[in-house]
């Protein structure tokens, strides 16, 4: 079965995962981890991709953004493999890539998808064991939407802004929601979206983009389709 084309679509958002080759760890040390988000500032930029939420995992990146042309996504993660592959390889005298294959990525209908893909981001170090609390995580978008810090290299989507008036507003309702978190059954759409290129929608936003972008956007049913009536 030859392998569908990623969908990417210019002005939604994305929730895109990056994983390491098995036994690799995409980040040693703090400086790593710097240079990786300067790196990924710099791609940002160059290829019109606003950046709404990540986190970095040893062996993970999360990110959720939002490209102004379809193809930006892909020229921001080729960059990454391109400028923070050489870099890293450069400090440790090594040769070889990082990434184990190509970047997953889904497309987010927007409002709760989108906000829910941000808590997702921002409780993966959580989730992970690496924290205790979501404002312990220094490596992801946590802090900067609890209020805690501004973080530079983020655009802040619209799905955030209409949590509340004002920043104090809109940082205790987003404690809130990470407080009550997602539910399993919800990380794990996402996640399984994420990782197998289906979208995340009602069935009209799948219907329109599916007919943009010419492709499955979610899985067949199982079985033979049911024979038509006579």
């Amino acid at each position: 079965m030859a392998r569908l084309t990623r969908l990417a679509l210019a002005g939604h958002a994305h929730l895109i995962a990056l994983q390491a080759l098995v036994g690799l760890r995409l980040f040693v040390d703090d400086a790593d981890r710097e240079a990786f988000l300067r790196v990924l500032r710099e791609a940002g930029q160059q290829h019109h991709v606003a950046l709404h939420g990540y986190t970095l995992l040893d062996d993970q990146v999360y990110l959720l953004a939002t490209p102004r042309v379809a193809e930006g996504l892909s020229l921001l993660v080729q960059s990454l493999g391109r400028r923070y592959v050489a870099t890293y390889n450069r400090r440790r005298v090594r040769r070889g890539g990082l990434w184990d294959g190509r970047y997953r990525a889904t497309i987010l209908q927007p409002g709760a998808a989108v906000l829910d893909a941000l808590v997702l981001i921002d409780s993966q170090a959580l989730r992970a064991g690496l924290v205790t609390a979501p404002a312990e995580a220094v490596w992801s978008s946590a802090r900067h939407h609890l209020g805690l810090l501004r973080d530079p290299l983020l655009a802040t989507c619209d799905e955030y802004w209409r949590l509340g008036n004002t920043p104090f507003e809109r940082e205790e309702a987003y404690r809130q929601r990470m407080l009550d978190g997602l539910g399993s059954r919800r990380v794990e759409q996402l996640t399984a979206a994420v990782h197998k290129g289906w979208a995340v929608g009602d069935d009209a936003f799948l219907a329109h983009l599916a007919e943009q972008t010419g492709r499955p956007v979610q899985p067949r049913p199982r079985g033979r389709p049911p024979k038509p009536l006579s």
